[in-house]
């Protein structure tokens, strides 16, 4: 467990993301037997009630959805009742935990504290490459009047350009982002969202990224890409209180 937001100290908002000895959260992918006792404990360290949890149906887009009380519980306790075709949660509803789910792909957690209101995406290459991290402030803007320059993000652990290896196609869908090395191209998730945040305004010191790597930290992350489709997930929770 690990909180993003560790040198904020913000005693309002809940923010962690889930180790590998937590095991699987999904009720999807890898080994989902034991998923929902693994919710619980994690979230339980949180002070957060697991039935509670709103999720997502990820499909690696751009959709981004408005959660009130009304989605509450929204696939806490099975799959077919999380949110269909969405990548991105926001709320400014306290006492509704966000979640999404990942092996790989990035957790970017968003806090305004002046309204107050947070947001949580799932930030894989396809969904950034269909700006899911603008669409997600701009919604964030119209519902909550979110100044852009109070918005405060946070990088979880996720997949880095240490280890993520794409083919030469990349450099027709992004203009930065991108390294090569031995002929081969390598891709930064992070950068890519970091530089398209800051180009829609938010300030580069608001921006945190603890530069984990889901594949080279194996002992600590789960991987899609080390490990394949059957992996398991971690999961990324944010709430306020």
């Amino acid at each position: 467990m690990n909180n993003p937001f560790k040198n904020l100290g913000h005693p309002n908002l809940i923010c962690a993301f889930s180790l590998r000895h937590f095991r699987n959260m999904s009720l999807r992918y890898g080994d989902t037997e034991e998923s929902l006792n693994n919710r619980q404990v994690f979230l339980l360290s949180l002070g957060i009630n697991y039935k509670n949890l709103v999720c997502a149906k990820q499909v690696h887009g751009n959709k981004v959805r408005f959660v009130t009380e009304n989605q509450i519980g929204s696939g806490a306790l099975n799959y077919e009742t999380a949110l269909d075709d969405t990548d991105a949660l926001i709320t400014d509803r306290r006492g509704l935990p966000l979640a999404i789910f990942t092996a790989d792909c990035l957790p970017i957690f968003l806090y305004d504290p002046k309204t107050p209101a947070i947001g949580i995406v799932h930030a894989g290459w396809r969904s950034s490459k269909e700006n899911i991290i603008a669409e997600t402030i701009q919604l964030m803007q119209e519902k909550f009047l979110t100044k852009i320059s109070s918005l405060t993000l946070a990088f979880g652990p996720a997949i880095r350009d240490c280890c993520y290896e794409v083919g030469i196609e990349f450099s027709e869908y992004f203009s930065f982002g991108l390294s090569k090395r031995n002929s081969n191209y390598y891709f930064d998730l992070a950068e890519v969202n970091k530089r398209e945040a800051v180009n829609l305004g938010v300030r580069e010191e608001n921006i945190f990224d603890l530069k984990f790597c889901t594949s080279c930290l194996r002992h600590d992350f789960f991987s899609y890409r080390r490990e394949g489709l059957s992996t398991a997930r971690m999961l990324s929770v944010i709430m306020l209180r």
